[in-house]
């Protein structure tokens, strides 16, 4: 009866565990995609302060800057050139 009742208590375990990761999965890809996003958004950033000093272009690196490169990648730093240029 003993191991009847372990056997049991392993396969729950088991199933609520797979259902753990199943649930925790989403926003674990979420945060993975918006980690990547960011850092290549950063890449970007110094990237265009970097290269672009050579041709007369360059962006401060202030907390607002860094934030809109880091949640929107490469769009976000193509943004803050038009606005900085265009505007």
């Amino acid at each position: 009866m003993a191991i009847i009742s372990s056997t049991v208590l392993i396969i729950l375990a088991l199933v609520i565990l797979g259902l753990l990761i199943k649930l925790l999965s989403k926003p674990l890809r979420w945060a993975l995609k918006l980690l990547l996003n960011a850092l290549l958004g950063f890449v970007f950033l110094f990237a265009v302060n970097f290269l672009g000093g050579f041709i007369g272009i360059s962006l401060t690196v202030s907390w607002l800057n860094a934030i809109i490169a880091g949640v929107l990648g490469l769009p976000g730093v193509l943004l803050l050139l038009l606005f900085k240029y265009l505007l």
